[in-house]
């Protein structure tokens, strides 16, 4: 399974109208925002679902079986999301660890919410098990070329709308929105990989030659837990020479609760992760280097913002 960026340009064909195009500030003289958490559901990942949806559409595959996904809890509300304007059924698999401000949202997007395993992974057999039982549509969190292609379109608005730019920093779980990202941009700009380091998942696989499960906790683990980096996003970093970089915990705190107290962002703790290799010295940029970071996710109990 490859992506090209001709699947890139046609996902944003695809799912046009279907999602905002998310504005950039500029925070600095050399340093931007791509503000994915004011997507619909609170993140970039209706652009994967929509374009999946869609495309299986075009080709017959979407039935009034609808689809079953497993996530974490951003790619469910996306899923769920993208499954309801289609007049579908959607059934999510979740974590029982899933925070009560992503299942609270995932109750009015009329799917049905199934609890399983205490991680991603876990939920995701569940998942499997059920397209199996009913035939119907499996929505994969971040391992699909819709998928990727579909979070791809960020980059793609990111060449059109922040000028000139060296280096693009994302978060990464599961690797779709890098994987899509890179497709897009990566003969253009630098693109980073930042993960927290006990959720240390393609860099693991950069390091040991291929994916394999890692060891998955900490802060940001409801929406970058993924145990293995998809086949995707592995290829893709290798052929665009993604660097990976990690950041601890306190660090990505420290990120979250900057992002609202200076830029009024209110971004869950993974949506705060690129900002993190910056803050905490992680990911330090050449003099003059342009650097976009992606703030990429907003589900989160505001109350603990303070």
């Amino acid at each position: 399974m490859t992506v090209s960026l001709d699947d890139v340009q046609r996902a944003a064909e695809r799912i046009a109208g279907r999602v905002r195009r998310t504005p950039v500030i500029q925070v600095a003289p050399e340093l931007t925002f791509k503000l994915e958490l004011l997507q619909h559901t609170g993140s970039f990942k209706p652009r994967g679902a929509f374009n999946r949806l869609l495309g299986a559409k075009e080709r017959g595959e979407l039935t009034a079986q609808g689809i079953v996904a497993a996530s974490g809890g951003n790619h469910g509300l996306a899923a769920a999301y993208a499954a309801r304007e289609l007049g579908v059924p959607a059934r999510i698999f979740v974590p029982v660890t899933t925070p009560a401000a992503k299942l609270g949202k995932l109750r009015t997007l009329d799917a049905t919410i199934v609890q399983a395993g205490n991680e991603y992974a876990e939920a995701y057999q569940a998942a499997l098990a059920a397209r199996d039982e009913t035939d119907a549509l499996l929505v994969h969190a971040y391992d699909q070329p819709e998928i990727v292609a579909g979070q791809g379109t960020v980059g793609l608005e990111l060449l059109e709308q922040a000028g000139t730019f060296d280096t693009v920093l994302v978060a990464v779980g599961g690797g779709g929105l890098i994987a899509g990202i890179a497709t897009a941009i990566g003969d253009n700009a630098q693109v980073v990989s930042v993960e927290p380091a006990l959720a240390p998942t393609l860099h693991h696989a950069l390091e040991t030659g291929a994916p394999t499960d890692a060891a998955v906790s900490g802060v940001a683990a409801d929406s970058l837990g993924a145990r293995r980096i998809g086949e995707l996003a592995f290829a893709a970093a290798q052929r665009y020479g993604v660097r990976s970089v990690l950041v601890d915990d306190p660090a990505i705190v420290a990120a979250r609760t900057e992002l609202w107290r200076d830029h009024h962002l209110a971004a869950e703790h993974g949506g705060a992760t690129a900002y993190a290799a910056l803050l905490s010295g992680a990911y330090r940029p050449a003099a003059g280097e342009r650097v976009v970071v992606v703030v990429c996710g907003a589900n989160t109990d505001p109350s603990t913002l303070i």
